[in-house]
């Protein structure tokens, strides 16, 4: 690095500030305050590694919120904690061959040095980690309350299984067909696993997306289409069965469609090669080997590219017919490539007439298309299409119900099918249950025993929390750790008092922050998980900031286990988060930073080089917070220049500043350069609230105040008593505008002008509605896109008027100098453009 070049004693100042904000408990708050509540949060953090600049970004805009609506006279709840088991930890904890809980308390310890030196404030003392007993005793307790309603339950089935990490993925946790953590394809294993019946609340979690009026359109269009809900019919195929066959075998195939009008079109049945009903039906089958070989090679393809429209459409007879209901046709079942199970009931009718999907498959294994809806243009023929008709049209080969038109024919259809038990109408999600087991250590226990006799019995909840063993070898095999633990298995079973085992698996980490909201309340409670007086008074959370990547993730867990305790009877609201914020990513060279790509900005360095203000008003005005925003180092110092002008303004002008004697200013007393400034001052006080207010947008609240010390430096030096109040109130302004987004600097300067700490219990100003009237507008004037010059005018004078001042200016006369004017843009008391 270059010579350190001079700044003010940011040094000195920051450590001073945070010591004093510490000693005097300025996050702590008094829950039963009189004051009004304001509870602001931002995602806990996975403490896995150090933090970096991208990090900063979460923490730092919560902090300016925090901050302001203390100055707007609120009780403002700001805690911090951490979401300390799982994955990311334990990742760690294994790459650096540390022990996950040593890891794990290590980098809190880090984080929590790098987030007070970032200047963030937090009520400490309501400080969680979810990998203490004395919060995952209650993520246990809200585990067997899911049980006990019947929402928790085991069952064997296809997982999604990451080979990196070992362990199981819930759906949510794959993104293309990869391990969110670690990107590395995922692939598919049978096992016995935990589920959270999140389905069961499928349709409140849908509706109640009205209740969110204060959430990005976006997240909520992204759990709306997760949840994925469509009604249509359930239509029960029967199976014909095998002759000289004895075996018990499933009777019939149930299909869900969309499109019950074209039921009578459907030729053939199509099972995902997934599908459960697969090995019983092909168990005596001739060409059992070929369709287990076709099952084994699906199952490894990627589930993206069996969903593109221009998959190359494969798939396997399965030597066995069922009936369709409605004109009793024997039709065969096949598998193919281009139905997945997560999609309805994973088995498809095909009617190749009338899907492009199906038409294919039908085409390349010769199987029979016959239309059911005409086109009422001109007529089809099944063997001279070369597509599927998939527009509106007449019904036609569809008994009683020919003639009519497709649309009215969906419901009469579905009608029939329920009164002659051949179907009934339903609805379908997307959305399946939460996958909660995973097969790592560095987990919550599940609370379940197993008892020969007694089958699973849950852990009573006096025996909480069931402590995870710290003498163990963690490292991830393929099956739990814990299962070598016979000290932690072997246990006895709570009913009958003979031996037992417990279960081994442990839960996802989202499990844990599900519901650490609540716990802030309350969180020494030692005989339940919350306070449900406080947290009633309290939740839902007013405002929560936090990355988007978590819209199907955490926000949907964390609604669905906030409705499960309203049910209980615990909580009187059924939604946590009354106001959403996610923040856009920071970007350096091109991609999101990350350490896995190497373009991590550490915070440390830059903090001892510019301070951690410059740091922090850096990251607030790189772009609109909610968009992502590439990072330059070398911008950085444009920061710290700006809060050196300000700091030098003050510094030079204390002394007379100090001296002035307190009085109101009186708009109409004020010379013309004491009323621009003023002007300027309370229209800065206006632009600055409404972006914080109404739209976080921090950026542009900075320009605004940068706008102002650039008129306070315009400002004519004058001893003038009146004309150093309207200085002194301007730099007071411009400082408490500030001070949410740099507070160290902003506490100094507060003292610098004479006043006595904290800023922050200084109301925030209003401004002077009739100050904010222009009668005369200072115009920027660019020519060629540069600025040159800068008139005053009064507001609203006509272009004509406009053009004769400008022109006349000594400034653009000269850069003019009989050049041609090619254009003269006049932006109405905005700005003036000249071409020439």
């Amino acid at each position: 690095m270059s010579e350190k070049p001079k700044y003010y004693p940011f040094a000195d100042i920051e450590p001073k500030w945070q010591k004093y904000w510490q000693d005097s408990r300025l996050f702590n708050i008094e829950t039963d305050s009189a004051k009004p509540k304001y509870y602001c949060l931002m995602m806990f953090p996975y403490p896995s590694a150090a933090l970096h600049v991208g990090h900063g970004r979460n923490y730092i805009i919560g902090d300016v919120v925090a901050r302001y609506k203390m100055m707007k006279g609120f009780n403002v709840l700001t805690p911090m904690g951490w979401d300390a088991f799982g994955l990311p930890a334990e990742n760690a904890a294994i790459k650096n061959n540390i022990h996950p809980k040593i890891s794990t308390m290590n980098n809190i310890t880090t984080m929590k040095k790098q987030l007070n030196q970032w200047g963030v404030g937090y009520d400490w003392d309501r400080e969680v980690a979810s990998c203490s007993p004395d919060y995952y005793r209650w993520t246990q307790w809200i585990f067997l309350k899911l049980y006990e309603k019947g929402l928790a339950y085991k069952k064997n089935s296809a997982v999604n299984w990451c080979p990196s990490c070992q362990t199981v993925l819930a759906n949510e946790q794959v993104v293309n067909e990869a391990c969110e953590r670690c990107d590395t394809s995922v692939t598919e294993k049978e096992l016995e696993q935990w589920f959270f019946k999140i389905t069961d609340y499928a349709q409140r979690l849908l509706d109640d997306l009205k209740l969110l009026e204060h959430w990005p359109g976006r997240v909520k269009t992204m759990q709306k289409n997760w949840i994925g809900r469509s009604t249509g019919v359930e239509i029960y195929f029967p199976i014909v069965p095998l002759e000289n066959s004895n075996d018990e075998e499933i009777k019939s195939l149930t299909c869900f469609t969309t499109r019950v009008d074209t039921i009578y079109g459907a030729t053939y049945m199509v099972l995902a090669p997934e599908h459960q009903a697969v090995a019983q039906l092909t168990k005596d089958v001739e060409n059992q080997a070929e369709i287990k070989a076709f099952v084994k090679k699906v199952r490894i393809q990627d589930k993206i590219d069996r969903e593109a429209v221009d998959l190359e459409k494969e798939g396997v007879f399965l030597n066995r017919y069922c009936i369709n209901p409605v004109n009793n046709r024997k039709i065969p079942i096949l598998i193919a490539n281009y139905v997945l199970s997560g999609y309805g009931t994973g088995a498809v009718m095909a009617v190749p007439a009338h899907d492009q999907r199906d038409f294919e498959f039908a085409k390349r294994y010769d199987l029979p298309i016959e239309v059911v809806i005409d086109n009422p243009k001109s007529s089809l023929k099944s063997e001279d299409m070369k597509e599927a008709y998939v527009e509106q049209g007449i019904m036609v080969n569809s008994s009683k119900f020919d003639g009519l038109s497709n649309t009215e024919a969906m419901g009469k259809i579905a009608d029939y099918m329920a009164k002659e038990g051949k179907g009934s109408r339903t609805v379908q999600y997307r959305l399946r249950d939460w996958l909660i087991s995973r097969q790592r250590y560095w987990g919550a226990p599940i609370p379940i025993i197993y008892c020969v006799d007694c089958g699973p019995i849950p852990v009573p909840e006096t025996d909480l929390p069931i402590l995870l063993p710290e003498k163990i070898d963690f490292k991830p095999t393929g099956e739990s750790p814990l299962k070598a633990a016979a000290d932690f298995v072997n246990t006895t079973c709570p009913k009958c008092k003979k031996p037992a085992q417990r279960e081994t698996d442990t839960m996802d980490t989202f499990v844990d922050s599900s519901w650490y909201y609540l716990r802030y309340l309350s969180p020494k409670e030692d005989q339940k998980a919350f306070d449900s007086d406080i947290v009633n008074k309290w939740l839902p959370v007013d405002q929560y900031i936090g990355g988007i990547e978590h819209a199907i993730l955490h926000l949907m867990y964390s609604r669905f286990i906030t409705k499960v305790i309203y049910d209980l009877g615990c909580i009187s609201f059924q939604e946590p988060f009354e106001s959403l914020f996610t923040q856009g990513m920071i970007i350096k060279d091109g991609a999101k930073m990350s350490k896995s790509k190497g373009n991590v900005v550490s915070p440390d360095a830059l903090i001892n080089r510019y301070g951690a203000d410059t740091v922090r008003l850096y990251t607030l005005f790189i772009g609109p917070p909610e968009k992502d925003a590439e990072w330059n180092d070398r911008a950085v110092e444009g920061s710290s220049r700006f809060l050196n002008r300000i700091w030098r303004k003050i510094e030079a002008n204390k002394e007379d500043l100090l001296k002035v004697a307190p009085g109101a200013i009186v708009l109409k007393d004020l010379t013309l350069e004491q009323t621009a400034l003023y002007r300027k001052t309370h229209q800065t006080i206006k632009a600055v609230t409404e972006d914080i207010e109404g739209s976080f947008h921090f950026n542009t609240a900075i320009s605004a105040v940068m706008e102002l010390v650039n008129e306070i430096y315009s400002y004519p030096q004058n001893s003038d008593e009146d004309h150093l109040r309207v200085l002194k109130e301007a730099l007071e302004k411009a400082v408490i505008l500030l001070a949410p987004f740099v507070p160290h600097i902003g506490e100094e300067l507060w003292q610098v002008l004479g006043h006595e700490a904290t800023i922050f219990n200084t109301a925030w100003p209003d401004y002077d509605k009739e100050a904010i009237k222009e009668d005369i507008i200072t115009l920027p004037v660019q020519i060629n896109g540069k600025m040159r010059s800068r008139i005053q005018a009064p507001a609203g004078m006509g272009e004509e008027d406009l053009r004769k001042m400008v022109l006349e200016d000594e400034k653009v006369k000269k850069i003019i100098d009989n050049k041609e004017i090619r254009k003269f843009i006049v932006i109405p008391n905005r700005l003036i453009n000249i071409v020439i």
